[in-house]
């Protein structure tokens, strides 16, 4: 009697402690350097965060080295190879059509503003398509609005792009730069540098904190401003779903707690700082040209076209992309009160 009592009370004891102390690390595949500001403003940041609403008992580990190039990132975590990775969706072209949507010309000036609407259209309307059906998706956002910037070209009007070989990451700034009459050349943003410093390209489209980042303030000598953005790049966080299954119920709400639209205002307004800091770095080392009244209806006659022509394919997916951008202009302009 009594030895059964003992070994009742052990098992209730090991089936009490066993979950409660349970530890997760979740590793996180990450391409940038450390000191960009999405590593040490919002990765770290996040991590803190999520360490402390979990209490510590789920712990993130950002990896010395990645496992993989960055167009490899989404696939990496589908498969479990990481369990949390982080990159930029037009790094693998056509895969993710809803994210044209973030990536338009005019969205607005911040990236807060633009990443926060962001997550709330594509929780209403994009997730529905199914492009992360693989993946536990923990966030997506946009960095700044893009500019053109080049070496040894007079970027006064947009004509200054005319047959320049420009850097784009792909997506929605491989489009903008054609129909500027541009050259893209395709390559992710650590390659910026030595694709312009060994002539492979006459310049780039590029938010003004990666100009600085990437040390490029250097090389380009002009720029051109265009308010609301040439075009933004759209990037993910992700998580491969059998972990984040693995993980409590208690655990799963605190996570979601501070990434979603928490994780989404964070990186945007990181980027928005880093914008502010680049642009004054740029001063008297780079010329820049906004963009004049005249000038934006030029643009919006070669653009537009190209946003016409993106929102067909975004509805392709079943999604409204017309409903889907207006509701994304609406938010965008809430937030910018």
């Amino acid at each position: 009697m009594l030895r059964a009592l003992l070994t009742g009370l052990a098992a209730g004891l090991i089936a009490f402690t066993g979950p409660a102390t349970a530890a997760e690390t979740l590793r996180l595949s990450n391409w940038l350097p450390p000191s960009h500001p999405v590593v040490k403003d919002v990765m770290l940041p996040w991590k803190a965060a999520v360490e402390k609403a979990t209490e510590g008992r789920v712990t993130i580990k950002l990896l010395d080295a990645p496992l993989g190039p960055p167009p490899a990132h989404y696939d990496l975590a589908a498969s479990g190879a990481a369990d949390i990775t982080f990159s930029a969706q037009a790094y693998t072209s056509g895969r993710f059509k809803t994210a044209m949507l973030a990536e338009l010309p005019f969205l607005g000036d911040s990236s807060e503003a633009i990443s926060v609407a962001y997550w709330q259209v594509f929780q209403d309307q994009l997730a529905a398509a199914g492009e992360y059906s693989a993946v536990k998706v923990l966030t997506v956002f946009a960095h700044g609005p893009g500019h053109a910037f080049t070496k040894g070209r007079d970027l006064s009007s947009p004509a200054g792009c005319s047959g320049a070989e420009l850097r784009v990451g792909g997506g929605m700034g491989h489009d903008v730069a054609r129909a500027l009459g541009a050259v893209p050349v395709q390559g992710p943003s650590s390659k910026a540098y030595e694709l312009i410093s060994g002539g492979v390209a006459d310049g780039i489209l590029f938010p003004f904190e990666s100009v600085t980042f990437f040390r490029l303030d250097g090389l380009v000598n002009q720029g051109f401003v265009v308010p609301g953005g040439l075009y933004n790049t759209s990037f993910f966080f992700v998580m491969n779903k059998a972990r984040w299954n693995r993980l409590s119920a208690a655990d799963q709400a605190a996570i979601d707690r501070v990434s979603g639209e928490a994780l989404a205002r964070l990186a945007g307004q990181a980027w928005d700082a880093a914008d502010a800091a680049g642009r004054q770095a740029l001063e008297g080392k780079v010329q820049l040209h906004t963009a004049t009244g005249e000038q934006l209806t030029a643009l919006h006659q070669k653009l537009d076209p190209v946003i016409a022509a993106k929102l067909a394919e975004i509805a392709t997916t079943g999604v409204d992309a017309k409903a889907a951008l207006a509701a994304m202009k609406s938010r965008i302009a809430a937030e910018s009160r």
